[in-house]
C-alpha cells in the first residue's frame, strides 16, 4: 500500500486524539517522514511472513565479552558460530546511550553506545537474521537533550514532558513501582516543574498530548527500521497516555496511538513486526491485538511464565491447562510471542486474575527460596504487592539439591512448552547458556533485575558449552535440539491450530498443527506431551495420536504409556501404528 492510500484511515485515527486541523497535519506530516525515509528503509527485498523455522533470541549486546573487541562484535560471532540455523530472529535490547535502567533510559535514540560498536556491526547481523530493536517510547533520560531542551525553556520542546501538579488526585493511577509518580526539577528559570516518572526519576515521561512528540516518536520507528530493524519492540507502552483520575493504563488513546504507530510503519515497509510490551493482566495484555489488522502484529504471552513456573514447581498443570483453552486469536494476521524468561524478572501481575493469593504466595516463597527477590508495585490504597519475581527461570523451578541432569531435565521440559505454543517462541541468552542466579552481580549493582543479567567472558562461556556433561552443555545441546525439531514441522507454525489435551495434572499435553485435515495428512499434527514432575507419569495415548516421536524416532503406540521424569514426547501422528498389548 502507499503511503498516501494510507493517510485517510490514519487520520480517522488522530481526529480521536486530536482536533480535526491537528490530525490532517500530522497524517501529512507522517506520509512526508515515510517518503523521506524510504529510500533508507528499502535495503532489502520484503521479508515473508513468521512461521515455524523461525525462533527470537533476546539478548543485551554486551551479554558476551572479549577483551578489545566490541561486543556487538562478538554477539555476531557467537551467532555465526553456534546460532545461525538456530535463531533466525535477535532481539537485541537497548543499545543507546543510557543513564539507567540498563538501557532502558534512552539518552540518544539516534546513537549506539561507543563501548559497544556501531551501526555496521547492527547491520551486519542483520545481514544474517531479522533485528528486534526496543523502542523505548513512553519515557527516557533525565539527561536526553529532549528534556535538557524541555527544561531550558525551548519552544520546540513545549510540553515535550508529562507534568502535573503534586495537589492533583493520583491515588487511581496504576503503578508498576513503589518509587514516587512525580518528580521535581527546576527549569532554567528556576521553577519548579513535576514531571511524571512511572518508572523511576530517571525516566521522564513523553506527552503524547503533544503532536509534535508523537511525529519524534514516529520518526525515531523510521530511523531504526531504516537501520534495519524488521521488528519493533513498543517498550512500557501500557501507560503512553495520561489522564489524572483514570487508572493511566491501557486507555482508549494508548491503543489509537500504537494504530497510528502501526499504520505509520506499514507506510515504510510492509514486513515490519510490531510488538507491545505490556505486562499487565492477560484480559487486558491480548486488547493490543485490536481487531487482528490494525495494532500489535504480536504481543507477548505475559501470563505463560508465571504459570509455567507454578505447573513445573507443584507438578500440576491444570491452572496451565485452564488458561490455554481460553487463548484465542482475532485474526491470523496476529500471534503471540511465547517464552519463560525474559531480561526482567517472572511478572506476577498478568496471572492475578488467573491464580489465587496462596498460589502466588507459592512463587513468591520459591523465587525466594532460590535466593531470588520480589519487586513490588504501589497499589491505589498504597499497599505493596508482588509485582516481578527477580530469579533465573532455571532457578526458580529448581528444587534444593538438585544434580545437574535433573536441573538440565526440568528446565528444558519447561522451554519444551514454550517451543510447542501457538505463536513465535523466545528464549533468553541467560536460559540458552544455563545461567544460574548471579547473586554476585546483584550485591554489586544493587538492582534485583541483575540477578538475571550475567556478562560472560567469551572463551569461558563457549568452552562450558562444549563441555556434554556440564549444566550449560547439556541445556545449549538439547534446546538446540528441540528448535531444529520444532523448525521442521509445519504444525509449529505460529498460526496453526491448537488444542489442549486432558492427559492428566502431572503432564501438559497439546496437539498443533492442522486441526480440520488431521484424517487426511499424517503429517498434519505434532501431539506435545511433557512430564511436569521429577518421578514416573503415566499417560494414555489415542490412536490419533500415536506415531514417531520426532525427538529420538522411537515409536509411540496406541496405549498406556510411563514417562521418565521430565520426559518430552512430540509425537507425528501414524495411524496405522498398533496399540500397545
Amino acid at each position: 500500500m502507499s503511503a498516501q492510500s494510507l493517510e485517510p484511515a490514519m487520520v480517522c485515527r488522530l481526529r480521536e486524539i486530536y482536533d480535526d486541523a491537528v490530525a490532517e497535519r500530522l497524517a501529512r506530516d507522517i506520509r512526508l517522514l515515510a517518503e523521506r525515509f524510504r529510500g533508507a528503509a528499502e535495503t532489502s527485498a520484503s521479508l515473508g511472513r513468521l512461521d515455524q523455522g523461525d525462533v527470537l533470541l533476546i539478548t543485551y549486546a554486551d551479554t558476551l565479552l572479549e577483551p578489545g573487541a566490541p561486543p556487538l562484535e562478538v554477539l555476531h560471532r557467537f551467532y555465526h558460530e553456534y546460532l545461525r540455523g538456530v535463531f533466525t530472529l535477535v532481539h537485541i535490547l537497548p543499545f543507546h546511550p543510557y543513564s539507567s535502567d540498563d538501557g532502558f533510559s534512552v539518552i540518544d535514540y539516534y546513537r549506539v553506545r561507543d563501548d559497544l560498536g556501531d551501526w555496521e556491526n547492527i547491520a551486519a547481523l542483520a545481514s544474517e537474521c531479522r533485528i528486534m530493536a526496543d523502542a523505548v517510547i513512553n519515557h527516557m533520560s533525565s539527561e536526553s537533550v529532549w528534556f535538557r531542551e524541555f527544561l531550558a525553556n525551548n519552544a520546540d520542546y513545549s510540553a515535550f514532558f508529562y507534568e502535573a501538579s503534586p495537589q492533583d488526585d493520583l491515588s487511581t493511577v496504576v503503578r508498576p513501582r513503589t518509587s514516587p509518580l512525580l518528580t521535581r526539577f527546576s527549569d532554567v528559570n528556576g521553577n519548579d516543574r513535576h514531571v511524571w516518572t512511572t518508572f523511576s526519576a530517571d525516566q521522564v515521561d513523553l506527552n503524547f498530548r503533544n503532536p509534535k512528540v508523537l511525529l519524534a516518536v514516529i520518526e525515531v520507528l523510521f530511523f531504526l527500521i531504516s537501520r534495519g530493524a524488521r521488528l519493533l519492540r513498543l517498550d512500557a507502552v501500557t501507560f503512553l497516555w495520561k489522564a489524572p483520575g483514570t487508572s493511566c493504563a491501557n486507555l482508549h488513546e494508548t491503543h489509537l496511538l500504537i494504530k497510528v504507530m502501526r499504520a505509520a510503519v506499514l507506510m515504510l515497509r510492509d514486513d515490519v513486526v510490531v510488538i507491545t510490551e505490556t505486562n499487565v493482566p492477560h484480559r487486558e495484555n491480548i486488547a493490543y491485538f485490536g481487531n487482528g489488522h490494525d495494532e500489535a502484529h504480536m504481543v507477548y504471552n505475559f501470563a505463560l511464565p508465571p504459570l509455567l513456573a507454578h505447573s513445573f514447581i507443584t507438578g500440576n498443570s491444570r491452572r496451565l491447562r485452564h488458561w490455554a483453552r481460553t487463548l484465542s486469536l482475532p485474526s491470523k494476521e496476529v500471534c503471540f510471542l511465547n517464552f519463560s524468561a525474559s531480561h526482567d524478572g517472572v511478572g506476577v501481575r498478568p496471572v492475578e486474575e488467573i491464580l489465587d493469593g496462596n498460589q502466588i504466595q507459592g512463587l513468591v516463597d520459591a523465587a525466594e527460596t532460590a535466593g531470588g527477590r520480589v519487586s513490588s508495585r504501589t497499589l491505589g490504597d498504597g499497599r505493596e504487592h508482588p509485582y516481578e519475581l527477580n530469579c533465573t527461570f532455571l532457578d526458580l523451578i529448581s528444587v534444593a539439591g538438585d544434580d545437574v541432569e535433573t536441573l538440565a531435565q526440568r528446565f528444558v521440559a519447561s522451554q519444551a512448552i514454550v517451543l510447542a505454543m501457538p505463536g513465535v517462541p523466545a528464549i533468553y541468552i541467560q536460559s540458552l547458556l544455563g545461567t544460574r542466579n548471579d547473586l554476585e552481580r546483584m550485591r554489586q549493582t544493587g538492582r534485583a533485575r541483575s540477578i538475571n543479567r550475567s556478562k560472560h567472558d567469551y572463551a569461558a562461556i563457549t568452552a562450558r558449552l562444549r563441555q556434554r556433561d556440564g549444566l550449560e552443555g547439556r541445556v545449549f545441546d538439547r534446546l538446540t535440539g528441540l528448535i531444529r525439531t520444532r523448525q521442521a514441522q509445519a504444525a509449529f507454525d505460529p498460526h496453526a491450530g491448537f488444542k489442549v489435551l486432558d492427559a492428566g495434572d502431572n503432564v501438559f499435553a497439546m496437539v498443533r498443527g492442522n486441526l480440520a485435515n488431521l484424517a487426511n495428512s499424517a503429517e498434519a499434527t505434532v501431539c506435545c506431551i511433557v512430564s511436569l514432575v521429577n518421578e514416573p507419569a503415566t499417560v494414555t495415548v489415542s490412536q490419533q495420536h500415536a506415531g514417531i516421536n520426532l525427538l529420538d524416532g522411537k515409536p509411540v503406540p496406541a496405549g498406556q504409556h510411563t514417562l521418565a521424569p521430565y520426559q518430552i514426547l512430540w509425537l507425528q501422528p501414524q495411524p496405522s501404528m498398533p496399540e500397545t498389548t
